[in-house]
């Protein structure tokens, strides 16, 4: 199959091969994906490498590149909330936690010059300073509107949140809420929760629909209506605003 690489800050990925179609979730400036197959009008049906999400893009965002570049490591992310690169010398906003592959600074992505100047963050970071670098980039999210499917600062869905911020400090979460409480260690009472656990909530029927990242024992930081803290309690979230119960609290999750 061949693969490809993003090159917009941000890219729609749908359910199916139309604008119209739902937005199943975003691929980020950088990341790599496989092409499954092709549909008119531009489409291609792509799984993204980093979290073997399945959807539909347009090709207009995409660069063919060869499985060398596919299959390099990405150690390093881009830092600002806003970043400028240069794509064959035009520059281009990407958003906060972009993954940076190969040479940092000069790259190659088939028929496009990348260059990027500033700093980098590290994704292999010590044990002992991911709590803290989790609180840090979590933060930088802060206020950013809710989009069902996002996956950036500029607009994110609770997974979405999570996703991206677990993965600066090297630990890659599945894509959806459901999917990531099938992984890490279990927490058995809220008041055992540490910095940077996940909180995971239900529905009436049982399905796992909400995550957010504990702050402590009390306080979570989640993606509903905005990015915002909360205060949470055995039962689940009051919304500090309105003081409503907002989501029903199901299983705890360590990963660190």
């Amino acid at each position: 199959m061949p693969y490809a690489v993003v090159t917009v800050p941000v890219a729609p990925l749908r359910m199916e091969a139309a604008h119209r179609s739902e937005m199943i979730s975003q691929l980020l400036w950088g990341e790599c994906v496989e092409i499954l197959t092709s549909a008119p009008g531009g489409w291609v049906q792509v799984k993204n490498q980093y979290d073997d999400y399945t959807g539909w893009a347009t090709e207009n965002h995409l660069q063919l590149v060869d499985e060398e570049f596919y299959q390099q490591p990405a150690t390093a992310y881009l830092p600002d909330w806003v970043n400028t690169v240069q794509l064959n010398g035009a520059p281009m906003q990407v958003p906060f936690g972009c993954l940076v592959k190969g040479n940092k600074s000069s790259a190659q992505w088939g028929d496009f010059a990348v260059h990027i100047t500033g700093n980098f963050g590290e994704t292999t970071v010590p044990a002992a300073n991911m709590p803290s670098l989790i609180l840090e980039a979590a933060m930088k999210y802060l206020n950013t509107a809710y989009l069902w499917g996002g996956r950036s600062v500029f607009g994110v869905d609770c997974s979405g949140l999570t996703q991206n911020v677990y993965k600066l400090v090297g630990i890659p979460l599945l894509r959806d809420a459901y999917q990531q409480a099938t992984q890490g260690n279990t927490v058995d009472f809220l008041q055992e929760a540490q910095l940077g656990d996940l909180a995971f909530f239900d529905n009436e029927a049982g399905r796992i629909t909400h995550v957010g990242i504990l702050l402590n024992d009390h306080e979570i930081l989640h993606a509903s209506g905005k990015v915002r803290i909360d205060p949470i309690d055995n039962q689940g979230i009051t919304n500090s605003d309105t003081g409503l119960r907002t989501h029903q609290l199901r299983i705890i999750k360590r990963l660190l």
